[in-house]
C-alpha cells in the first residue's frame, strides 16, 4: 500500500469586516480569519505577519499558541490593516509554524488584494 506524502503547509485568509482604509494610515484590527492545512508535526506556535508587496510596508502580526486547530477565527490575530493610499495593493500573509525553542518547522504564504 502506498502512503502519500504529508500535505504541504498552506493557509487561506479572509479579510473579514475590517474597516475600509485607503488613506495610508492603517488601523489596528483583528477581523481576519485563517484556514490552515498541513501544519507541520511538532508545531507549538504560529507566527502571523502581513506585508504590503506594493509599498514594502510591514503591517505586523502576532504569534499565537497552536493546539491542533485548523482554523483561526476573527479576533485572534492582531495587526495593522491594509490601507493603500493609491488604489489596490497586493498583500501577503506569511504564517510560520514554530516548534520547541522557536525553531521554524514550516512556512505558508498567501496573497490577497485590498480593497477587495
Amino acid at each position: 500500500m502506498l502512503v502519500g506524502s504529508p500535505k504541504a503547509f498552506s493557509q487561506e485568509c479572509e479579510w473579514g469586516n475590517i474597516p475600509l482604509c485607503d488613506h495610508g494610515d492603517p488601523n489596528r484590527v483583528n477581523q481576519s480569519t485563517f484556514k490552515l492545512s498541513g501544519v507541520p508535526s511538532g508545531t507549538k506556535k504560529l507566527a502571523f505577519n502581513l506585508e504590503d508587496l506594493d509599498a514594502d510596508y510591514d503591517h505586523e502580526g502576532e504569534t499565537i499558541a497552536y493546539n491542533g486547530q485548523n482554523s483561526i477565527p476573527a479576533g485572534v490575530v492582531d495587526y495593522l490593516s491594509p490601507c493603500p493610499p493609491d488604489g489596490n495593493h497586493d498583500y501577503q500573509w506569511t504564517v510560520r509554524a514554530l516548534g520547541s525553542g522557536g525553531k521554524e518547522l514550516g512556512k505558508a504564504k498567501a496573497k490577497r488584494s485590498y480593497p477587495k
